[in-house]
């Protein structure tokens, strides 16, 4: 657990928090450490949240999958972010999603209840902590309500051009990798396959844009 200390001191959840504080805190929020293959279920729809937790290593995908069998990836969850917050309150209910490691991957477990009580002490780190997930929250709510832009556009033109738009500018480059493969970006944008390759063909002959696999460059 310690050698993810480094990494926990750039997490949203401990921002501002130095080394030997986390340390120090380790043992006070009954931190664990759990590791997942390639392909295996983080957490299934269905079950109840008491941690708050942070990938350390590795990538998972939130998924909803229906009766059918038909998976949409709701998003992607990438070393350092943090997940579950949203189902540790008593009313929250159980998991309305899948969490799936897409690769080899390494998560850190907080118990919530430890984390939103403070010590006697009232130590201010602790403090900072507990803002910092206040913050996390409001950030993720904005990522959703980004995400619902996207879908909500009418064609599948139009959901492409706003995701790769906002990716852009997210990581500040016309020329840029998403984190999906095909099948995943058509997923999270809830549309056919098929129907988004030729979309995305259509707009490389218009000039639009250019790609190769996973990478994107923005034309003008």
């Amino acid at each position: 657990m310690t050698q993810y200390i480094p990494m926990l001191k750039h997490t949203q959840l401990f921002r501002g928090v130095g080394e030997p504080e986390i340390r120090s805190m380790l043992s006070c929020l009954n931190a664990k450490c759990q590791t997942y293959a390639k392909g295996q279920y983080v957490l299934r729809q269905g079950a109840r949240v008491q941690d708050i937790m942070i990938l350390a290593q590795g990538k998972l995908h939130v998924q909803r999958d229906d009766y059918w069998g038909n998976s949409n990836i709701i998003s992607a969850i990438d070393a350092g972010e943090m997940f579950g917050e949203a189902y540790v309150s008593p009313d929250s209910g159980t998991i309305g999603n899948n969490l799936i490691a897409v690769e080899a991957s390494t998560v850190l477990l907080f118990d919530a209840r430890r984390i939103l009580t403070t010590c006697p002490t009232a130590c201010p780190f602790h403090t900072t902590v507990i803002q910092n997930l206040f913050y996390a929250i409001s950030d993720k709510n904005r990522k959703l309500m980004r995400k619902l832009g996207h879908m909500s556009q009418r064609s599948t033109r139009e959901k492409l051009m706003s995701y790769l738009s906002e990716e852009s500018s997210r990581q500040g480059s016309a020329v840029f990798t998403i984190p999906f493969n095909r099948q995943q970006l058509a997923d999270f944008l809830s549309v056919d396959r098929s129907a988004m390759s030729n979309e995305l063909r259509k707009m490389r002959e218009d000039g639009l844009i250019a790609f190769e696999k996973s990478r994107f460059t923005l034309l003008y």
